[in-house]
């Protein structure tokens, strides 16, 4: 009997050569991950430290000046030949005091006085070169006076009830031949009042600095009218500032209405290069002369102003000759003491230029500096440099080297720079933050 019992059916399927990988564990994708973020920090650390010092802005250069705000003319300073007696003082307007002598004790200064009469009067009213300026009516009053004036032996000149007059004849009046009464005429005619006038030279005295003066009318007969040599050369250089009292004081006559032909007191005018400026003698003040002369020194010219008081005498010709003759001596003495001083040598450091990070340059006198004065004069240095830029070449002009020592007007030199200064380069600037 056929036995109808089913046999299973088996099925067979290839297995292929190269079967998958199983799949990558969990934990090794995470380390993979955690490496690239770590090395994406380090790259993004290092770059920063790279740019962190382009980004700050480099410090601002700097100048260091390698000489000293002034400089000592070397050597022994000049002895000047002073009289015995008396007090002076002979300056440079512009460079110092050259020398002195006597202390600062007030002083009788005579007719000196007058200097301050007339450059009060020429402040209050100007006059141009030549100008005759406003005109002056004399009085009534002030012609009577002139009789008992002559009578007492004052300095005058002859003046009549209504004549005219202009500033300027005035003052050659006061100037000149040294007029007491005109002096007295110029104050009423200003301030309306001598008094009135004397407050105002006071106190012009004071603003310029004339600690030492003190005036008590404006012809200075009075003998309570002091001052010192030292405070008159500083009034004369004011004055000698002033076109018209300089042409002025540098004649040696001029004609005025009614008196005609004056004469300029100061014999000393057109000699040695004296240009006035103003004598005074009394019994109280001795001989006095306040002076303004020209002098070459190394083919420039420089004004020396001086103030000689108190030269002893038994009348004025004697007091004046005294004080002519001590003033001739001290302008000699003087001149010889002035000459042409390098004080800086071409090539000299000047200063240096500091720049960031180590850059820098030095500054350099590209000529020699030559000053007019007198051993031991001390002498302000000015260095204009400008701010530095950040590239600077070689040999560049980097500023000047002044001094104002030549009666006002300065003295200087070109200033180069030495080797080139670049700005850093940007690994510079990396390096130098490690």
């Amino acid at each position: 009997m056929r036995d109808h019992t089913e046999i299973p059916t088996v099925v067979f399927s290839r297995i292929p050569a190269n079967p998958p990988a199983p799949p990558a564990p969990r934990r090794r994708r995470r380390a993979w991950l955690v490496a690239t973020l770590v090395t994406l920090v380090l790259l993004l650390g290092v770059a920063g430290f790279a740019v962190a010092p382009l980004r700050n802005p480099l410090p601002a250069s700097t100048v260091e000046l390698a000489l000293p705000a002034s400089m000592k003319i070397p050597g022994p300073a000049p002895k000047l030949s002073w009289p015995r007696s008396g007090q002076g003082v002979i300056s440079i307007p512009g460079i110092g005091t050259l020398g002195s002598y006597g202390g600062r004790k007030p002083l009788p200064i005579a007719s000196v006085t007058k200097v301050m009469t007339a450059y009060l009067i020429l402040t209050e009213h100007p006059l141009d070169a030549g100008e005759q300026g406003p005109e002056l009516t004399v009085s009534a009053a002030q012609a009577a006076a002139y009789p008992g004036e002559r009578a007492r032996g004052e300095s005058v000149v002859e003046v009549r009830a209504g004549e005219v007059i202009t500033e300027r004849q005035a003052l050659q009046a006061v100037l000149l031949p040294s007029a007491n009464n005109m002096a007295r005429i110029l104050a009423a005619w200003d301030a309306g009042s001598v008094d009135a006038f004397v407050e105002k030279m006071n106190d012009t005295a004071e603003r310029l600095g004339m600690t030492d003066t003190h005036y008590t009318d404006p012809s200075g007969l009075d003998p309570d009218t002091v001052s010192t040599a030292k405070d008159q050369v500083i009034l004369a250089g004011k004055a000698m500032a002033l076109p018209a009292f300089a042409e002025i004081v540098k004649q040696k006559t001029a004609t005025i209405p009614v008196a005609g032909t004056v004469k300029n007191y100061n014999e000393l005018v057109g000699h040695n290069g004296v240009v006035g400026i103003k004598t005074g003698s009394t019994d109280e003040a001795g001989g006095c002369l306040v002076f303004a002369a020209v002098v070459t020194v190394g083919g420039r010219k420089l004004t020396v102003v001086g103030a000689m008081l108190g030269q002893p005498g038994a009348n004025t010709p004697v007091q004046l000759d005294r004080v002519f003759a001590a003033t001739r001596t001290v302008l000699r003495s003087a001149s010889a003491a002035l000459g042409v001083h390098t004080l800086v040598e071409a090539g000299k450091q000047v200063a240096t230029v500091h720049g960031p990070l180590g850059t820098g340059t030095t500054v350099h006198a590209a000529e020699k500096l030559d000053v007019v004065g007198w051993p031991g004069l001390t002498v302000k240095l000015n260095a204009r440099l400008p701010t530095p830029p950040e590239k600077i070449e070689a040999g560049a002009a980097y500023g000047r080297l002044e001094v104002n020592v030549t009666g006002g007007k300065p003295v200087s030199t070109p200033l180069r720079t030495g080797v080139s200064m670049d700005p850093p380069t940007t690994w510079d600037r990396i390096r130098e933050h490690q």
